[in-house]
């Protein structure tokens, strides 16, 4: 098969397409034949060699989500045959032709959605699920704020808050890309080159907050944040190291939580592929949630889908297609 690979750690150029040996399908596996594959920024990261693979997951071919076709099943495998549509969530793999999946990480793929759709859905979906909705308890008619309105995650988490009842805050770095959250439902859209998120929120009663920042954003939230609030951390773009005001934190009552996703063990990641079939796939049939794609690349572009996620240009998810 062909599959893109990191050859070296560095920038996007070292990303080539190279011949692999098509995966061996275990016990509890599928063979997805990949017809398309969503591109998300830590695969930046382990380009860049910041990101290493958990064990078992392939070490030189990135891609975090895929959707394709149902090639081969392993012997223990009943709940998916060959020829079905699927999407999943993948520890790493996802750039190459095939790749093999644990069965309770597939989803099928929703009859008005097509693949270049679906593969753009696993990760961010998964991610803002599992953050916002479980370790966030983001409920009806509370305020949540999102960091990165048009990024991947934000554009998810745009619209699966206002399918569930939040009013939604945001940020974006231009005033293209406020309305364009506005579109998707924001209420409330803060161009964070131009205002203070602090300031512009002085007045407002945030509940929970999605970051993927870090850095002084951290301060700045622990203040915008009301009584009872929630910080949910999935990413420290701009630094790890923050400081606490401890009293603030305990006087506000303020949990301060946050997740990676992709070092998850198989059972966690099968609990929360049914908790999003359940609660997330019925918003994406009736139209609340649709993905949102800026550009497709074929897989042989890889190296120009990579400058444009690290350009932060642009407005929903990155594709690369390997039909």
């Amino acid at each position: 098969m062909k599959a893109v690979v990191i050859t070296s750690f560095g920038a996007p150029e070292v990303l080539q397409i190279q011949e692999r040996a098509i995966p061996v399908v275990l016990n509890d596996e599928v063979l997805v034949r990949v017809k398309a594959a969503g591109v998300n920024r830590p695969d930046v990261f382990q380009r860049e060699g910041n990101y290493p693979a958990p064990k078992g997951a392939s070490v030189d071919i990135p891609g975090l989500e895929i959707a394709g076709i149902v090639e081969a099943v392993g012997e223990g495998v009943t709940q998916w045959h060959i020829g079905d549509k699927v999407c999943a969530l993948v520890s790493g793999g996802g750039y190459a032709e095939y790749v093999a999946v644990p069965s309770g990480h597939c989803l099928p793929i929703p009859n008005n959605l097509n693949f270049t759709e679906a593969a753009s859905l696993p990760e961010t979906v998964f991610t803002v699920w599992s953050n916002v909705f479980q370790r966030g308890n983001l409920k009806s008619q509370e305020n949540l704020l999102v960091h990165g309105g048009t990024s991947g995650i934000g554009t998810t988490a745009i619209q699966l808050a206002k399918a569930f009842g939040a009013k939604v805050f945001t940020t974006a770095g231009t005033d293209e890309k406020c309305k364009a959250c506005l579109a998707l439902g924001a209420d409330i859209c803060i161009n964070y080159k131009e205002s203070d998120f602090e300031k512009a929120l002085s007045n407002y009663e945030i509940d929970i907050i999605l970051d993927m920042v870090g850095g002084d954003y951290f301060e700045k939230n622990m203040n915008v944040l009301a009584a009872e609030g929630r910080l949910v951390y999935i990413n420290a773009m701009q630094g790890n190291t923050v400081k606490l005001n401890i009293m603030k934190m305990m006087q506000k009552r303020i949990s301060i939580t946050g997740s990676t996703l992709r070092s998850r063990d198989k059972t966690f990641k099968t609990i929360l592929t049914k908790s999003v079939y359940e609660h997330v796939w019925p918003t994406i049939l009736n139209g609340q949630f649709k993905p949102i794609i800026y550009k497709v690349f074929p897989a042989e572009q890889a190296t120009q889908a990579h400058h444009l996620m690290e350009s932060s240009t642009h407005i929903g998810k990155i594709v690369l297609s390997l039909s």
